[in-house]
């Protein structure tokens, strides 16, 4: 069966005209990456802190995910899908429904039994397995994670995806004998983590983080580094010490003792904790020893802001007019423009088509590629717009491609070139691009 033709005339990308002086005040400050994402369709408001997710962004966000899956398989964790409404007793019997605060969702069910729409859910996955306790300890460690909506109820929802009161998160849990085990654990999703974020690709800091309200006795964050930063990070300019200023002691680096400490500003896009057995304990999640002991296991919690990552990788790439994204999350890697119809060029028009098909057999870029088929407007203008939606590979089939030697014109976005190249040439240039050794070849410069 014929593959569908990904078209730029069928894509439902609706369009937003933000002024340019637009700085909204208050709770509703505008980024860069909010005011982009509007413009060019990857995201529509519905409402305060919520936000439609458009085909493009879908596209990305399933990028994303499939970039998560594959780590996360490596650590042979499973994926699950827990419910969105959590039991309040759960989180009496944790204590966190009374620390907690404004940010949780409260609700009762017609019969007046009370639920939280969950932020998080270390309750629900403890409850989980403490319905099947005292578990063998021959089958520890288990890990399990899913990729989900998750809800807060934000004062000051902001800044788009980046701080709103709907969003989509990946939750590991992990559970284990001891406390070392436990730890070991932790550097082996700490491990992955980096893994995820060297293959974005946007530059980030790993930095000694606040247990806040989960509890437990350590934990990181992970943060793009950017101007908007609620965060403020303290960075060590020699070594690799990094530390949220909310948890930093000291004027000197406590790594190395001799490097100078940076503040810089980070939106926080993961976050890993050892929790020990703080839900575990009190929501009899246990195992069975080798003395045949019930003990509480010992847990982990590990967080990556899927739609945040989205956001805020935009917000880090991006010049004021254009999205940049993430060569491994761009919604399409190629676009090609079609001649203009009635032109001289309108012949060539099958030649697009074929390019289309071509690009297509390459197996990692199968699906890959958009074609912009709109021929009632010039190539300047479908230029023009391919660039702002942030298609890094810009393909124009013109007038060069009816020569006797057909050339097709390239635009590297990320690079700032223009090429003319020959098919067999494109077809190398292109297949180089999206080769896993390569990528990283071609990243968005972060605007100065």
């Amino acid at each position: 069966m014929a593959r569908k033709i990904e078209r730029i005339s069928t894509l439902f990308q609706p369009l937003k005209v933000i002024p340019k002086n637009a700085t909204l005040k208050g709770d509703n400050l505008l980024s860069n990456s909010q005011k982009l994402m509007l413009e060019n369709g990857i995201i529509r408001q519905s409402g305060n802190g919520m936000f439609h997710i458009l085909p493009l962004g879908m596209k990305a966000l399933e990028k994303l995910i499939k970039l998560v899956d594959k780590e996360m398989a490596k650590l042979n964790a499973q994926k699950v899908l827990l419910p969105a409404l959590t039991d309040a007793k759960l989180w009496i019997k944790s204590g966190r429904w009374q620390t907690a605060g404004a940010e949780l969702f409260k609700m009762k069910d017609r019969h007046s039994k009370e639920y939280i729409l969950s932020p998080t859910h270390e309750e629900a996955i403890a409850a989980l397995v403490a319905s099947i306790s005292p578990v063998s300890h021959h089958k520890l460690p288990i890990r399990m994670y899913q990729i989900s909506s998750k809800f807060r109820d934000e004062k000051k929802s902001r800044f788009g995806m980046i701080r709103g009161k709907e969003f989509i998160m990946k939750d590991l849990y992990t559970f284990d004998q001891t406390l070392p085990a436990a730890k070991n654990t932790y550097a082996e999703v700490c491990q992955a983590y980096d893994k995820i974020f060297g293959a974005i690709g946007v530059s980030y800091a790993k930095v000694i983080g606040d247990n806040g309200i989960m509890g437990g006795s350590l934990s990181h964050e992970y943060h793009f580094l950017t101007k908007i930063g609620e965060d403020s990070l303290m960075l060590c300019d020699t070594c690799k010490y990094g530390a949220n200023k909310e948890v930093f002691e000291g004027e000197n680096c406590p790594s190395c003792k001799n490097g100078k400490i940076q503040e810089k500003h980070g939106i926080e896009v993961g976050h890993t904790f050892v929790l020990g057995s703080s839900y575990s304990a009190p929501l009899d999640a246990t195992f069975m020893d080798s003395d045949g002991k019930a003990n509480p296991l010992e847990m982990g919690s590990y967080g990556l802001g899927m739609t945040r990552i989205l956001a805020a990788a935009i917000e880090s790439l991006s010049p004021a007019d254009e999205i940049r994204w993430p060569l491994v999350l761009t919604p399409y890697t190629v676009c090609i423009i079609t001649p203009k119809d009635g032109s001289k060029e309108e012949a060539a028009s099958q030649t697009a088509y074929k390019l289309y098909n071509d690009l297509n057999s390459i197996n990692s870029l199968r699906g890959d590629v958009i074609i912009d088929d709109r021929g009632s407007l010039t190539i300047g203008k479908r230029v023009l717009d391919a660039r702002k939606t942030g298609y890094p590979f810009i393909i124009v089939v013109g007038k060069k491609s009816l020569l006797a030697d057909p050339l097709f014109e390239v635009f590297d976005v990320f690079k700032s070139e223009c090429l003319d190249l020959r098919l067999p040439d494109l077809m190398d240039f292109i297949s180089e691009i999206v080769s896993p050794r390569n990528a990283n070849k071609w990243k968005a410069a972060v605007p100065g």
